[in-house]
């Protein structure tokens, strides 16, 4: 019964940082209705605006001095200087030039000062981590992803500023790139004996540990393609995810924390950390499920945590998520913009670099509120009128007071997935169109399709028709169908993976670019057999709640062998270290659990600490070892335990994707 927990609504989940291994690619150029496509991309924005360069090189500080952050092990787990090749050139034709800019933008990095006692550390991960001066030291704001690339700016600042101690930490939300550095600035044992209070919102921790642990092995596969981590970075390869260069392949941590910040949401709080005035603002449910902004009237500044960001964020994340609602999203930013848009002078985030001026953050605001009240409100408009998800996302285009903005732009979500999010949000996957009701499965659809067409020969030389003709979406579709009915053709997967690559190369999206060129590299290439995430951060598995381990486990029973084999037993689990006594049933080809009790009529009682099942569940023992040493006591039908492990499932991280 080992379990690997992946982490993450967001973001990141926590098992999408990957090896780097120097992964390699299939050159191809851009063709030139690609090349087309992306120059007229120049003529439609104002490149010439150089104000977020000027904005993300501000009150640069430091950069630093070595550019390879390597753990204890020495191994790298983030390098500074993989999206060197983005600087002072211009967009190859196998990039769109709006995300070009973006990467560039995203991989400056170094140590920056925001105003008076407000520091910001950008491009050592996926997110930015940031500091205010206290009384006493530093309040840590998202202390990045992993303990090595956190341990690394917190030196760079301590070098180059003030070498004080932390006196507090802020999580501003339950994604991992906003928590995972934490004891790489901060050991559990300081906080303890300095009581150094570490501030997050209400259900931050339970959804951190917890949250998608039960369909997180889909979605960190889902997210290696998302990110880009299969890919090299270079013109032909990943150019960053957009809201961030790329994650960083460390050790994960968590702490759990000492001050709740609960209350309405959007409502303000008003207190004071280390010497510090703030005013938090809960706002649960838009782009995290735990999720707070803060103000600081002294500075006149708002860090404005993940709910406003320099692109269009998610409203559904292409890695898997259950959909956030865009209505709620605009009503917290509007908050933000009624408290304080009247004296504000600084903003401040998670991701990006920030904005100085009063005019020029309420316009920033404003865009940022009305981009995703535009795609909520037209979403539901044009639903109204009869349309479907699929006609609702081509059709819903941003007004060119909003689609001007760079801020507004889709470098991480899209205008088009977040209007699908926002029709599923209200209606589901169903269109009403009853022919939509119960199609095929993909092969087998596939191989109607293939049929329909005239046979695989025919279909191919029609897409390569369209391929030629720069049709590529319709290219991709069909193509698609031929490689799920015949995954051998080799000529079909050869196509389609050009086709991938050529809309990789046109999408302004970081993830779109990703998925199409890990798609693009997985029918060349195959599934690489040394796929593997890294292991599972002890931290996560340690804090996570024995009814989230209860429900993993109901989720990994085979259910139809459950059934076919008419299993029907009760289990005792009694767990003396940490209080907890649990009746597991399983019954029907499902498992179901009480806990606080014992059933009398049970045909086996378990007992182990939960040390014990944290050390099995780490890979650091067995059940067998466990129950041969005595750690793992079985009283009753010792059988009736071993069938119930035998039933576990187990996953492989590297399925198949874009093959059956």
């Amino acid at each position: 019964m080992t379990i690997t927990i992946p982490l993450k609504q967001m973001a990141v989940p926590m098992m999408v940082s990957l090896a780097l291994m120097a992964p390699t690619t299939h050159a191809q150029d851009a063709t030139v209705h690609t090349a087309e496509a992306n120059r007229a991309v120049l003529d439609s924005l104002p490149f010439d605006d150089r104000s977020d360069f000027e904005r993300a090189t501000r009150g640069l500080i430091a950069t630093p001095e070595q550019n390879e952050i390597t753990d204890a092990n020495g191994k790298v787990v983030y390098d500074l200087d993989q999206f060197e090749f983005l600087e002072g050139t211009e967009a190859p034709d196998t990039a769109n030039p709006s995300l070009w800019r973006q990467g560039h933008l995203n991989q400056l990095s170094g140590l920056f000062e925001v105003t008076d006692d407000i520091y910001q550390i950008r491009g050592y991960d996926l997110s930015v981590m940031s500091f205010i001066r206290g009384d006493e030291g530093w309040i840590v704001i998202d202390p990045l992803l992993s303990v090595d690339t956190a341990r690394a700016g917190f030196k760079l600042l301590r070098d180059n500023v003030e070498d004080l101690p932390v006196s507090a930490v802020i999580f501003t939300h339950s994604h991992a790139d906003h928590f995972g550095g934490v004891k790489g600035i901060i050991s559990e044992q300081e906080v303890e004996e300095r009581n150094v209070p570490i501030i997050a919102p209400e259900g931050f921790y339970e959804e951190s540990v917890g949250e998608n642990l039960i369909a997180g092995n889909a979605m960190s596969r889902r997210a290696s393609y998302m990110f880009g981590n299969l890919l090299p970075t270079g013109p032909e390869g990943s150019i960053g995810a957009g809201l961030g260069p790329i994650t960083s392949a460390g050790n994960i941590t968590i702490m759990r924390p000492t001050r709740t910040i609960s209350g309405p949401p959007g409502e303000p709080i008003e207190t004071t950390v280390d010497g510090v005035n703030i005013t938090f603002l809960n706002t649960p449910g838009a782009e995290a499920p735990a999720e707070l902004m803060f103000y600081l009237p002294d500075s006149k500044a708002l860090m404005q945590a993940e709910e406003i960001n320099h692109t269009l964020h998610n409203l559904y994340t292409l890695r898997g998520a259950k959909v956030r609602s865009g209505d709620q999203w605009a009503k917290y930013i509007n908050q933000v913009i009624n408290l304080y848009g009247d004296e504000v002078e600084i903003s401040f985030g998670s991701h990006h670099w920030p904005v100085w001026g009063n005019e020029e953050i309420n316009e920033f605001w404003r865009k940022q509120r009305d981009t995703y009240r535009y795609i909520h409100d037209e979403t539901l408009r044009l639903a109204n009128k009869g349309q479907t998800m699929d006609e609702i996302a081509e059709n819903v285009k941003l007004p060119d007071t909003l689609s001007s903005e760079f801020a507004n732009r889709g470098y991480y979500g899209t205008v088009s997935h977040n209007a699908k999010a926002q029709y599923q949000l209200y209606f589901g996957w169903f269109s009403g169109n009853p022919s939509e009701l119960n199609p095929l499965p993909p092969a087998e659809e596939g191989r109607k399709f293939v049929e329909y067409a005239g046979g695989a020969d025919a279909l191919i030389s029609k897409a390569r028709d369209d391929y030629e003709a720069g049709n590529y979406r319709w290219a991709a579709t069909a193509l698609n169908h031929l490689v799920f009915a015949e995954p051998d053709n080799e000529a079909a997967k050869d196509l389609l993976a050009d086709t991938l690559t050529q809309m990789g190369y046109q999408s302004e999206s970081g993830p779109w670019r990703n998925f199409y060129l890990t798609g693009a590299k997985e029918l060349r290439d195959g599934v690489s057999s040394d796929l593997a995430p890294n292991a599972a951060s002890a931290d996560i598995i340690l804090g996570l709640p024995l009814d989230k381990y209860l429900d993993y486990l109901a989720m990994r029973l085979d259910h139809p062998r459950a059934a076919k084999a008419g299993v029907d037993m009760t289990l005792n689990l009694v767990m003396p270290d940490a209080g907890d006594e649990v009746t597991l049933s399983i019954a029907n080809g499902v498992m179901n659990y009480t806990m606080d009790t014992q059933a009398d009529d049970a045909d086996a009682t378990v007992t182990m600490d939960r040390a014990v099942l944290d050390a099995i569940n780490l890979q650091q023992r067995t059940f067998p070892d466990a129950i041969q040493s005595g750690d793992v006591a079985i009283e009753g039908d010792q059988k009736a335990f071993l069938t119930f492990l035998g039933l576990l499932d187990s996953f492989e991280f590297g399925f198949n994707i874009v093959t059956p």
